[in-house]
């Protein structure tokens, strides 16, 4: 379906904001839609949709719940819609931003959408293995948007933190991301394949949240994944590709005590299998399950 096509099936018949809330809520529940990205259910995706095409919140909708729409308000909205229902675009490209750890970041093509399951630990700033008072330095791999090396960075404001991406697409957002919270004295970007960039430094805490999306699982992605960077979830036939050399390297870049937290999600299986030797601590998420482990070097 074409974009003019599907504004005329609503422009001339939905007039308010709940008119549009309705509908949106309605077409996205009906379009089988990938909600794994954004707001977990059709209908606070379509409020946050509309809420950001009209420069508003979604918890404002209901104070204009009977508000009539501008043609031009309601065309944009609809053709944001029409991005998310029919080119499947997902909400947070559509709107340009993102939350990660209760703070908003821009977002776009360039980058993955901010998720991790290490956002939790790093809210708890990884109590009991980390001594907060003991970290002076923290390495982020594959920083993207730079939501992590940022929240790192509130989280632990006595510590520099060093970032990197192999992307340099990605790294223009993370940059613009860190002059928007001011932080550019203490969060330092790097283009680095992993430790490339980084001879002879070391740092008390090493986090990452690598590609490690095995080769079955990239074939069956919802249409959603497909906006996202390949780069950043592709890692060859058993999600193994990042994950291993990075363990093989991290010890090079860590001080004596020094702790290393990745996120390996489905591939937390082929790693245990392929390294049962190493001593992974695998951490309980608060919503059930791991991926994500912890391992402390002592020199």
């Amino acid at each position: 379906m074409r974009l003019e096509q599907y504004v005329q099936l609503a422009e001339n018949d939905l007039f308010t904001v709940a008119d549009l809330r309705r509908w949106g809520s309605s077409r996205f529940a009906a379009a089988d839609l990938d909600f794994s990205q954004g707001q977990q259910n059709p209908r606070a995706e379509a409020d946050l949709i509309l809420a950001r095409a009209l420069h508003l919140e979604p918890e404002d909708l209901a104070d204009f719940s009977g508000a009539r729409l501008l043609p031009e308000e309601k065309r944009r909205v609809l053709q944001h819609f029409y991005a998310r229902e029919i080119l499947r675009r997902p909400a947070a490209y559509i709107t340009g931003e993102a939350w990660f750890a209760g703070l908003r970041f821009m977002v776009d093509e360039r980058v993955l959408i901010p998720r991790s399951l290490i956002e939790p630990f790093i809210e708890e700033g990884f109590a009991p293995w980390v001594e907060e008072s003991r970290i002076q330095r923290i390495l982020e791999i594959g920083t993207g948007s730079g939501c992590m090396a940022i929240t790192l960075a509130l989280r632990f404001p006595h510590a520099e933190i060093d970032a990197v991406d192999i992307s340099p697409e990605a790294l223009a957002v993370a940059r613009s991301n860190v002059q928007k919270y001011g932080l550019e004295d203490q969060v330092h970007l790097y283009q680095s394949d992993l430790f490339s960039a980084l001879q002879g430094q070391r740092y008390d805490l090493v986090i990452s949240n690598p590609p490690y999306v095995d080769a079955a699982a990239m074939a069956e992605l919802p249409p959603e994944y497909t906006h996202e960077p390949r780069l950043a979830l592709a890692a060859g036939t058993d999600g193994l590709d990042c994950l291993l050399p990075l363990l093989e390297q991290a010890p090079r870049y860590l001080e004596a005590g020094g702790v290393l937290i990745v996120e390996t999600g489905d591939a937390e299986l082929a790693l245990s299998e392929q390294r049962p030797d190493l001593p992974l601590i695998w951490l309980e998420h608060p919503a059930g399950g791991s991926g994500v482990f912890l391992m402390t070097f002592n020199g």
